[in-house]
């Protein structure tokens, strides 16, 4: 360890903030040549074109010179503080939000994926935590970051730390890929046989003829741990429990808060009050075909509350639609197990890895495990 030097980032890094849009001007959801890099878009290391918005041409020139380049770390600092991702080659030139600052190296003796991993350490985000001010929207300053310590080793051990992490983030990565390329292969199917080849005759009906919405139950936040059984709030797992309350395979929805989103949960899970679990009422292998019905009924338009979204049970139960035959359910059903176990055996690995990505990091970060040259 005796190679491995304490630095601050000011020392290392300029860090430099973006730029908020003129008063009155909005982004668009159409392409243009300049895509605009917001909080949200930090949800994985690497940042990219897909799910961003954009800038007119006429609105960039005005915010020309806050720009980031590929390979660029960058960190949230308002609101949601400590999120962080790397400019992918794509980006090579977008505008970056006022909400976020990049890091441009002062010196060639620091690795950008290293000073990623850093920041997503424990250890990073401790640093980070501990130096936000304010308190109704906390911020962190940018001569806040400048002070936060850094322990770093020769270049050479740098590159070989990050090597390792990013092997297992990429590895993660193609795993999600995969899943969302499966899923969307279901989902065209569902929408081929129930949605475009759909029948005049089929009966007529309503969402309670098919399925039923089910109260989730209170959890208190300390009962939520890191262990048992996954936890399911309206927008998706939010923590673990030593108890499940439903048994799998299970669908769960939004009651209160997040709207719309539709969870498929393979394991036996816990759905807290502001969530509704789904029970069927027909006969149904799997719940793939319930799983994409809901999918296609925009529950997230249905706010049946002003103040908190809300979704109503009743209103939800009541939404008119057309029966399917059951042989023909039975057969989708069929036809999309293969793909959700494929699925399903993804999702372990992407569990293990993270597991074992979590458990490296701090350790390869602070030096505590060497990386063999």
């Amino acid at each position: 360890m005796s190679e491995w030097r304490e630095y601050k980032l000011g020392d290392l890094f300029d860090v430099k903030g973006g730029k908020r849009l003129p008063k009155g001007d909005l982004l668009v959801d159409y392409e243009t040549n300049h895509p605009y890099i917001r909080v949200t878009d930090l949800s994985s290391k690497w940042i990219t074109k897909q799910g961003l918005q954009f800038v007119t041409k006429e609105i960039q020139k005005s915010i020309s010179r806050y720009i980031v380049n590929k390979d660029d770390v960058i960190l949230s600092i308002v609101g949601s503080i400590g999120f962080t991702g790397i400019i992918s080659n794509e980006l090579d030139g977008a505008n970056l939000t006022e909400n976020c600052v990049k890091f441009v190296q002062k010196s060639k003796g620091i690795n950008n994926h290293f000073l990623y991993y850093f920041l997503k350490s424990p250890n990073g985000q401790e640093e980070i935590e501990k130096r936000n001010v304010g308190s109704t929207q906390p911020k962190l300053p940018i001569y806040n970051i400048k002070d936060i310590p850094i322990l770093i080793p020769p270049l050479p051990e740098q590159k070989a730390i990050a090597a390792v992490l990013s092997s297992l983030d990429d590895k993660i990565d193609l795993l999600h890929r995969q899943n969302k390329t499966l899923e969307a292969m279901a989902e065209t199917l569902f929408r081929q046989w129930f949605v475009v080849e759909a029948r005049a005759d089929w009966e007529e009906g309503t969402l309670n003829d098919l399925v039923e919405f089910n109260y989730g139950k209170t959890l208190r936040d300390q009962e939520r741990s890191g262990y048992g059984f996954p936890v399911y709030g309206s927008s998706g797992i939010v923590g673990y429990h030593n108890e499940y309350l439903v048994e799998a395979p299970g669908i769960i929805t939004g009651r209160k808060g997040t709207l719309g989103v539709i969870n498929y949960s393979f394991h036996n899970f816990f759905p807290i009050d502001t969530t509704f679990y789904i029970t069927s009422k027909i006969k149904s292998d799997g719940l793939f075909f319930e799983y994409f019905l809901l999918k296609t009924l925009n529950l997230g338009e249905m706010n049946s509350d002003s103040a908190v979204p809300g979704l109503n049970k009743n209103l939800a139960h009541g939404i008119q639609l057309k029966i399917p035959p059951t042989l023909l359910i039975e057969k989708f059903n069929q036809q999309v197990k293969l793909l959700f176990k494929k699925l399903n055996i993804n999702q372990i690995q992407i569990q293990t890895l993270e597991t074992l990505r979590d458990n490296l990091l701090p350790k390869l970060i602070s030096g505590e495990v060497r990386v063999a040259l």
